[in-house]
């Protein structure tokens, strides 16, 4: 659990509300054309108009997850019926849309699982219960508790939890039932970062021992230490948000060693800059670049430079030998902490 001194600078409420923001610049980006969300509106009281640099960060983001969270979806798994069954799990949701639009789609996994602070997904689920849209999408037959901020329904369950309870979260794989057999695709979007290190190392550590089968997207932070990095933490502890695990794993290297170390068979983890350079399709980088007047661009690259994904993969079923990033160095669990190991 967060300590004391952590606490004193890190309003739980405030970190919250975090979600909120990341909704209204969500649907900012849909307004502009950046992406398709017809679920998004639902989400949002007050729409806001955010700035192109922040419409083409949010943008780079949805890209970059959405483009793994395909490549998982789409991997033929030969075998039995039971092989072919996906699952998400999403960790610290919020008003996550990502499965109603995968229902949408025609992509949406076996089961979605969605977790979040009791605070946040009670709110969630009284959206869903008075939204004929999402309702539809969620199934007629689900059960849906306002009380208890949860939704249960066939393929789609929204939990509360904190995510520090590392035995609620094992308690979790029965209640929503979560087979650990099954290849599984794990999201944390600027979620670990918000909680001390311990903490985190005890989540990857349970997802690593859970999920033997299993790709972890990490979205976060990095590089707290340059003058940008410093007025990003000030920004954000002004707000009562802070970074709380930033200073644990400030590189890319450190967050691809909190993975292996705990358990990951191998992680590699590129900042955003380079993700949405040479990762995100280039047509849709030039469609976007169409979209709004753009000029800031120092800013832009100082700031993708202070963000990152990293792709942690457990392949027992030797199904996952080409996924991710292509062509690329990373760190294994064999790797002394110093180097890497080619892939």
């Amino acid at each position: 659990m967060a300590n004391s001194a952590a606490d004193a600078r890190s309003n739980r409420k405030a970190v919250q509300a975090t979600n909120d923001d990341a909704s209204a610049s969500k649907l900012s980006c849909v307004k502009k054309g950046y992406m398709k969300d017809d679920y998004v509106h639902l989400f949002v009281k007050r729409p806001v108009r955010r700035s192109p640099i922040i419409n083409r960060g949010y943008f780079a983001r949805y890209a970059a997850l959405r483009k793994l969270l395909y490549e998982f979806l789409d991997c033929d798994i030969n075998g039995d019926e039971k092989s072919n069954k996906k699952q998400i799990l999403s960790l610290g949701a919020g008003f996550d849309t990502t499965f109603f639009q995968l229902q949408d789609e025609g992509k949406a996994p076996y089961l979605y699982v969605e977790l979040d602070f009791k605070e946040v997904t009670s709110k969630k689920t009284a959206l869903i219960e008075s939204s004929n849209q999402l309702r539809a999408r969620v199934g007629e037959s689900a059960s849906i508790s306002t009380e208890k901020g949860e939704v249960h329904g066939d393929h789609y369950k929204l939990i509360p939890v904190d995510l520090r309870d590392i035995e609620k979260l094992d308690d979790l794989i029965s209640l929503a039932n979560i087979d650990p057999s099954l290849p599984t695709f794990i999201i944390a979007e600027c979620v670990l970062i918000y909680l001390d290190p311990d903490s985190s190392r005890a989540i990857v550590g349970w997802a690593s021992r859970t999920f033997s089968t299993a790709i972890f997207f990490l979205y976060e932070q990095i590089h707290p230490d340059d003058a940008f990095g410093q007025q990003m933490i000030r920004n954000l502890e002004s707000r009562g948000c802070a970074l709380l695990g930033i200073y644990d794993t400030p590189t890319l290297h450190a967050k691809e060693r909190l993975f292996v170390d705990q358990g990951w068979q191998r992680a590699v983890a590129w900042d955003m800059l380079k993700v949405y350079s040479t990762f995100i399709e280039a047509q849709e980088r030039r469609r976007i670049e169409r979209l709004e007047l753009f000029d800031e661009f120092e800013e832009w690259y100082m700031m993708q430079e202070h963000y990152c994904v990293v792709c942690a993969i457990n392949d027992a079923s030797g199904i996952f030998e080409k996924f991710g990033f292509p062509n690329e160095e990373h760190v294994t669990s064999s790797s002394p902490s110093a180097t890497t190991i080619g892939g």
